[in-house]
């Protein structure tokens, strides 16, 4: 990914990209998005953007495996995220979702992963913490908690839902307070061209409608010149 584009995404909110994405589809039925409510450690940061590097966690029950299995995994673990392709993304799956406990993303986690250079995280899991998260490192997770519980690595760099959104290892990942998106594949190339249309195109209803004596005629002026810039 260009330096351009990073910045632009960076720049813009996760429903721009969703409708971004329909521009450059020239179709809607987009659907590689999250669904439900999440929350973002740092709503007024900029979004999350980057390649996902993915596992799997557990935390309601102790895990079953030998110590010395376990501390391999997490020890192989920091090194997938510590070798990620930057920009990256931890996007996380909590499997004990929807009744998650674990609080995987406090204070030493987030900051140890923004120490490897990441741009931030995604779960739908927890995280807490919530006044000593390190700036420059957004959380957007499922919920909030206290605890860490009995939390542990399962899996490493396979496919993993995130309310009902699939990543895969490598996938464009943007996210924010509203939630995340998978970026197609097939559309990054447009995609700077598409959210430039996108906002250009809007602003032919939003200037007029912040003019005053906004009225039904300047609203009916103002769509049809909307509706055929969209065709």
């Amino acid at each position: 990914m260009d330096t351009a584009l990073l910045e632009l995404l960076r720049s813009v909110d996760t429903p721009t990209v969703c409708n971004a994405i329909e521009v450059a589809q020239g179709k809607r039925g987009f659907d590689a998005f999250t669904r439900g409510t999440m929350l973002c450690s740092a709503p007024s940061e900029p979004a999350v953007v980057g390649y996902a590097t993915t596992a799997k966690i557990a935390a309601l029950a102790p895990p079953d495996e030998a110590p010395e299995v376990i501390r391999e995994r997490r020890m192989a673990y920091y090194g997938q995220m510590a070798e990620a392709p930057q920009p990256s993304v931890a996007v996380i799956e909590d499997v004990d979702y929807p009744d998650c406990i674990g609080a995987y993303w406090g204070e030493i986690n987030t900051t140890v992963h923004k120490g490897f250079g990441m741009s931030g995280a995604l779960t739908n899991g927890v995280m807490r913490d919530l006044g000593d998260l390190p700036e420059g490192f957004p959380v957007i997770a499922g919920s909030v908690g206290p605890s860490h519980g009995f939390v542990h690595v399962r899996e490493l760099n396979t496919p993993v839902n995130i309310l009902g959104m699939t990543v895969r290892p490598g996938d464009l990942v943007h996210a924010d307070r509203h939630g995340a998106v998978v970026v197609p594949e097939d559309v990054i190339g447009v995609l700077g061209g598409a959210i430039t249309k996108l906002l250009e195109t809007e602003k032919l209803v939003l200037d007029p409608a912040r003019e005053d004596g906004f009225d039904f005629a300047a609203f009916e002026a103002a769509w049809a010149a909307f509706e055929k810039a969209r065709t």
